[in-house]
Parts: structure tokens; C-alpha cells; sequence
């Protein structure tokens, strides 16, 4: 990188000197209060926090900076007061914080306009509906309108500053953007910034950035073939807009300190078949190598016409130890979306939500994350209540079925009723909601709902045992099994060391095993076939886990795969922790198998590798190889880890030495020394394998 992108990280990252610059955090129901004294409405009030955000934030301009807004005020004033979201909460399901989040906007909506043409779409169409009397629509489009000058207010304010202070680059590219649409690369990454930035201040989160190396892609195309920009200088505006992404992430909500779902996608299939990977793809992979930082966190879209020196690149990046990229397979994922119900163009344009779900850009009001089923749970209620009962083991299996097919329809009850809170600012970017002075919140042409489901391979490693030794050797017997799991393996250690270690597991390309993980995730994908939510939309099945591996795990009883009570599940889709397996490859085999083009709501296989398989350029190419080869199988996503457990231990002893050490939690990186015990000691119990 060069000096100056180096002292930037240094001054944003490193030493966080930009925090100097805040002020004190403020009360964050003050203005609620007043909304409630108003009795304004939910949307009047959206409106009237943003602006009054955008209204509290002081300009600032950093040495050697080029794209600009930081943010001043640290508290995100809330919509509601205590009392009011719990009167919301006795009527309706409030999805997380209650605000738009984890979807993907199409910023080219008000990049390829500029806000001042913006406005006079919203003039125009506000004046058509107050004309039919459709008073309502009218006065939302006059709310956007008074945001879009609420934003260009802050823009002109910070022209001034550059202007003060001599910086004519900055100031110049004020004047033009955003009210006017960017010429060129430099312009159109400072009004994204402007953008991305009102987005977070809007009390939106999980702002995923979408494909950006498609739609940013003429103006560093133009850029480059007029002689205006060098592809190293290109590469030097891609670095410092990296860097924005970490200015005020400490300031988003999330689980953990970690990454904030700033996901970029690159590559791909384009709608005309054509491969989308270009020059800025690499650039940015590039950036990201050269920063090594968690955000924004970078996915891959592969197919079978990728090749091998991309693998390679998406590699050293996992050398790093960052968690990512994330691969995505082109060759499973559109065929799936299609067969949900997505048009072709949307199908081809899929990217990643803040952790990993698939979502269409500017067209998906989608919740991918409203729920999930334990497998591993339903494993262990069909033992504990059919199991003597059980004439055979397809018996068994039609029990954890039904119990499969009671969470799903649990999950789509509890998601009825949802009030989502309204999003004026995000709407100007999705499709429909300008057109019919209609916010996204209250959706848009897509409306699906996402499930993960937890504890895949607990759940198969269970059945297969029980159905080897008991029905199939028939030398254990049902009541020593159920009498095991009641006493939590007490006095039971034999019994204990035979189902862990030397039962049938996914992930040794085992037959006796891997049939049952293709059972059990068609039995996820029938329980939620011809389900709608409220909506209208569907339910997506998926292989991912989330936070539910921990929660999940935390009150499940013992398990016939040798789990005792309280121990941890597999975070995603990935073999027991305490699975003995032969290797990556015989992985990569056996969660190759299911059909999860029926399952695609997303969820990565994870492996953690240990950190020696990076150690030169031989060895690089030998993991890309692997992760190509998953791909070829028809596997869906895959997520590698670089990882070292003597690190990490001396990481928790000794935290100060190790603030950089960045691990891959579960659809997020983090940095190891922030994250709490129990999200550290399950990633040091994750296995590290070697080739």
C-alpha cells in the first residue's frame, strides 16, 4: 500500500485518533420523547430522526483524506420510548432492533441520478398522487425530498470546510456529487460514502454493499481507458474507500465487536451468462490483502468457468487469517432461486446478506435470518419419545421428521404479524417505493423469509449410531441407549467412546452417514414447501447456523452420537467438534451430498485449517485446488478459517500481544482478543485440519 493509505490506516484504525472528534453520547430516547408528546407517526418520525442526525453532525476533514464523512454524534436516537415498543411488541413481532436491516439496496438508483433529478421525480410523482387524492403518498414523497436536501445540507457544509482549508480535490468533488451523478471512480466512491453514511444514521444496519465490482465498474472502466486514472491509483481510491467501512463500525449494533455486514460480493455469472469477475474484482481482492482488515468483508462468486488463479487470490486472503472470502457457487445457487421463484435477471444478480443468506439487490424486503430449526434437537426428541416405541429405524427417521416439520411451522407462526419500522431513506433505492409512495418496510417484490438450521451433523452422527448398533448390530440395546442419554452418560464412559469416536460420521465420506444428512435436509425443504408468510413470500430453508449454535446447544439433553448435555453444536453447516475425520477432503465429500439447492437460503461448510497448510505458494495453490474441487461436488458455500490453537491460547492469556488476530466466528470476523469467552473457546474446540 502506499504511505499515505498506510498512515491513514494508521490514523483510523491503529489509533482511532478520529474518536477525538465525537462528542459525548446524548440521550437516545430524548427525541422519542418528543415524537410521543406529538403523537407522530411511525414514518414522520423515521423521517424527523434523520434529519435530525444529519442536522446534529459536525464536518470534519482528516489529513491525507480523500473521501470524506466521519461520524460526530455517537448515539442513534431511537424512533420509540421503552413504554411505546412495549405497547408494538403486545401487537406485533418486532424482527431484532425493529429497523430496516440486512438488505441490500441498488445504489445505482441515486447514483446514476444525482438527488437534485431525484427531487424532481419526487416533485413530479407527489403532484400526480395529491392529484388523485392520494394524500398520503404525496407526503411521503415530500418527506424523501426533504431528507435528500438534509443530506446535501451536510455535503455543502463539508464543501465549506474543504474549501477553508484549502482541499480544492475535495471541495470539487462536492460540487458535484451527490447532487448531480458522479463522472468518475474518485466521485462515484465519495457518493456511495455519502450514502452508505446516511444509511447507518438512519439507525439502519447491516448495510450490505452488493456487487460492487458491476455497478462500480464504468466509471473505473472510463476512468482507466480516458488516462485518468493509473490501475495502481485505482487501486489506492479502492484501498482508502475500504478504509471508511472502519471509521464508525465500533458505532453499529451488533452481537459481538466484530465485522458489521458490510458485505461486498465479487464476481459472478451476469444475467447474459457472461462472467463477471473483471479487473476492479481483482483490485479490490487486492485491497483487501493489502489492508487485512475485517471490513468490509469480501464474498466470492465462483462457477465452473472460474478459474484456478482466482481460487488462488480468494486463498491468500484466507492466509491472513480474516475468514473470508466467503465462496459462493453460481453453479447451485441461481438454478435454486429460480426454482423459488426469483426472475432470471434477479436470480443472476444474488449476493450476500451481512453474514451469508442470498438476497436480491433493490428488489428484497427479505428477513433471511427470522428463525431457525435444531436438528439436533429434533434428533433427540424422537429418541427420547420414539425410540422404545420404534418398531424399525425408518420409524425413528418419520419421528425426527415430524419434529423437523413442527419446528419449521412453529418458526413460520412466531414470524407472522411483523412491524418493521419504516425506512424513507433506504426506499429512494429499492424498486417500487418511489413509483408508489409506498415504504420498503412495508415490502417489495420480494418478500421471503429465511430459517437456518442447527446441529446437522449431531443430529446424523446420532441417527447413524443408533441405527448401526441398534437396529442394525443390535448389540445396544434401546433401554442401555435411553437409560446413557438420561444419566448424561454418568458411569457410561465405554458406551461414551464408542458413539464419539468410532460410529459412523459426517464428514469421512461415509455412506452409513451421509445418506441421513441428505434425508434430513429434504425434510427441512418439504416441511417448508408451499408455506407463504404473511407476506406473501416464501420460507428458504438453509445450512447456516448463526448465533443458534450456542443457543441451541445450551439446554439440549445428551445425544446418541456421544454429545453430552450443555456441549457445543458445529457452528454452520460442519462436522461435530468432537468428530475424529479423516481430512478436508473427506468432508468436502460427504457435505457435497444433500441437495442444497433445496436448502439455499445459505449456509457455509466451515473448515479452520491450520495456519502451516498457507505457509508457500505450493501449498496456497493446494487449498485453492480444494476449495474448487467442493465447488465441482455442488457444494453450496464454503468459509475457511486459517487458524492456530496455540495462538489462540496464548491470545486469551495474554490478550495485549495479539489485538490483531482476527478469527471467523460464524458469518463474521472479529477480532479474537474482543469477543466474549464462549464465542473463544468454541472456535480453539474447533478442529484444525490439515491436507
Amino acid at each position: 500500500m502506499t504511505e499515505r493509505i498506510a498512515r491513514l490506516k494508521q490514523f483510523f484504525v491503529t489509533d482511532k485518533a478520529h474518536h477525538a472528534k465525537r462528542r459525548p453520547p446524548l440521550d437516545a430516547y430524548a427525541l422519542a420523547q418528543t415524537f410521543e408528546k406529538e403523537s407522530m407517526d411511525d414514518t414522520g418520525r423515521a423521517a424527523g430522526r434523520l434529519l435530525a442526525m444529519l442536522a446534529a453532525e459536525t464536518p470534519v476533514i482528516f489529513p491525507y483524506e480523500r473521501i470524506v464523512f466521519t461520524r460526530t454524534n455517537p448515539t442513534v436516537q431511537a424512533l420509540f420510548t421503552p413504554a411505546e415498543l412495549d405497547a408494538i411488541r403486545a401487537g406485533h413481532t418486532l424482527h431484532e432492533r425493529g429497523d430496516v436491516s440486512n438488505i441490500n439496496v441498488d445504489y445505482t438508483r441515486l447514483l446514476a441520478c444525482g438527488f437534485a433529478q431525484k427531487k424532481e421525480e419526487l416533485a413530479r410523482r407527489g403532484a400526480a398522487f395529491a392529484a388523485q387524492g392520494k394524500q398520503a403518498q404525496a407526503e411521503y414523497l415530500a418527506l424523501q425530498a426533504e431528507i435528500l436536501d438534509g443530506v446535501q445540507a451536510l455535503c455543502d457544509s463539508y464543501r465549506a470546510l474543504a474549501e477553508t482549508q484549502g482541499r480544492r480535490d475535495i471541495a470539487d468533488t462536492l460540487a458535484r456529487v451527490p447532487a448531480h451523478p458522479p463522472r468518475t471512480l474518485p466521485e462515484a466512491l465519495q457518493m456511495f460514502r455519502i450514502l452508505h453514511f446516511t444509511m447507518w444514521l438512519g439507525g439502519n444496519y447491516h448495510n450490505t454493499v452488493g456487487r460492487f465490482d458491476q455497478y462500480m465498474y464504468p466509471y473505473y472502466r472510463a476512468d482507466v481507458d480516458a488516462g485518468r486514472l493509473k490501475q495502481e491509483e485505482a487501486l489506492e481510491w479502492v484501498e482508502e474507500f475500504f478504509l471508511t467501512f472502519n471509521r464508525d463500525s465500533d458505532l453499529y449494533p451488533g452481537m459481538q465487536q466484530g465485522d458489521n455486514g458490510q458485505s461486498v460480493v465479487l464476481g459472478g455469472l451476469k444475467p447474459d451468462g457472461g462472467d463477471g469477475y473483471n479487473e476492479l474484482s481483482a483490485l479490490c481482492l487486492r485491497a483487501s490483502l493489502e489492508l487485512s482488515l475485517i471490513d468490509p468483508k469480501i464474498n466470492l462468486r465462483v462457477h465452473s468457468g472460474t478459474p484456478l488463479n482466482v481460487y488462488v487470490l480468494g486463498t491468500e486472503l484466507t492466509r491472513q487469517g480474516l475468514g473470508f472470502p466467503q465462496y459462493a457457487n453460481d453453479d447451485v445457487v441461481i438454478p435454486a432461486l429460480l426454482a423459488y421463484g426469483y426472475d432470471r435477471e434477479d436470480a443472476y444478480n444474488y449476493v450476500a446478506a451481512a453474514c451469508w443468506e442470498f438476497i436480491i439487490p433493490g428488489r428484497g424486503m427479505e428477513i433471511p435470518n427470522v428463525n431457525a430449526v435444531s436438528f439436533a434437537a429434533a434428533a433427540q426428541r424422537a429418541v427420547a419419545e420414539s425410540l422404545s416405541t420404534a418398531a424399525d429405524f425408518p420409524a425413528l427417521m418419520d419421528a425426527v421428521k415430524a419434529d423437523i416439520r413442527r419446528q419449521a411451522m412453529a418458526c413460520a407462526e412466531a414470524a407472522k404479524n411483523i412491524y418493521i419500522f419504516p425506512a424513507p431513506f433506504l426506499s429512494l433505492m429499492m424498486e417500487g417505493c418511489v413509483e408508489q409512495g409506498r415504504d420498503i418496510s412495508l415490502g417489495c417484490r420480494y418478500n421471503n423469509y429465511g430459517l437456518h438450521g442447527t446441529g446437522v451433523a449431531t443430529a446424523v452422527d446420532a441417527l447413524a449410531a443408533i441405527r448401526k448398533y441398534v437396529y442394525g448390530e443390535k448389540t445396544l440395546s434401546k433401554q442401555a441407549l435411553l437409560t446413557a442419554l438420561a444419566r448424561n452418560f454418568e458411569g457410561d464412559e465405554a458406551l461414551l467412546a464408542l458413539l464419539r469416536y468410532d460410529a459412523p460420521k459426517m464428514g469421512n465420506n461415509d455412506p452409513e452417514a451421509d445418506d441421513l444428512a441428505v434425508a434430513l435436509l429434504d425434510a427441512f425443504a418439504d416441511s417448508l414447501a408451499g408455506l407463504r408468510n404473511d407476506r406473501g413470500g416464501i420460507f428458504r430453508g438453509g445450512t447456516g447456523s448463526a448465533m443458534y449454535y450456542l443457543w441451541h446447544a445450551g439446554d439440549l439433553p445428551a445425544t446418541a452420537d456421544g454429545r453430552r448435555a450443555g456441549e457445543n453444536l458445529a457452528a454452520n453447516y460442519s462436522p461435530s467438534l468432537f468428530a475424529r475425520i479423516r481430512g478436508p477432503v473427506s468432508i468436502l465429500q460427504s457435505f457435497a451430498k444433500p441437495h442444497l439447492g433445496r436448502v439455499c437460503n445459505g449456509g457455509p461448510l466451515t473448515l479452520e485449517l491450520h495456519d502451516t497448510l498457507f505457509r508457500n505458494a505450493e501449498a496456497i495453490e493446494k487449498v485453492a485446488m480444494m476449495v474448487r474441487s467442493f465447488m465441482q461436488l455442488g457444494g453450496q458455500q464454503l468459509q475457511l478459517n486459517a487458524v492456530n490453537r496455540e495462538k489462540l491460547l496464548d491470545a486469551q492469556q495474554n490478550p495485549q500481544a495479539h489485538r490483531g488476530l482476527i478469527v471467523r466466528v460464524w458469518g463474521w470476523s472479529g477480532y479474537f482478543v474482543e469477543l466474549d469467552k464462549e464465542y473463544q473457546d468454541h472456535i480453539i474446540s474447533r478442529m484444525e485440519l490439515a491436507l
